[in-house]
């Protein structure tokens, strides 16, 4: 997937989740400006940047970085009206929390699988 794409995969992400560019800005520790360039295509994200996105909004990074389509992905509904960066952080740590349960559920179903 090019930068171009995962630009406007983050831009989606964003406004499904009805944050603006500055929350996400704030939430990164970035400038808001870096977030428009992302996701125009002009620059790209850092990877740790990208992971930091995925835990927010319940993707793996593959998931985030590849074509594959967001729409089974985890979701916690919120209100982004006042959503502080301690906020965000909290989603994104519950998030990671979850994908990471996931991936252990998927691995032990592949392992009992592999052992029948």
């Amino acid at each position: 997937m090019t930068q171009m794409n995962i630009g406007q995969k983050v831009k989606g992400l964003r406004e499904k989740a009805g944050l603006s560019q500055a929350q996400i800005a704030q939430f990164l520790g970035v400038d808001q400006s870096m977030i428009s360039k992302c996701e125009k295509g002009e620059r790209q994200f850092q990877v740790d940047h990208l992971e930091r996105l995925g835990s927010l909004f319940g993707l793996s990074l593959g998931v985030l970085m590849n074509a594959e389509d967001a729409a089974a992905t985890l979701q916690i509904a919120f209100r982004a009206d006042g959503m502080q960066v301690e906020d965000l952080q909290a989603i994104a740590d519950i998030q990671k929390i979850a994908l990471n349960l996931d991936e252990m559920r998927t691995l032990l179903r592949e392992s009992v699988h592999e052992a029948a």
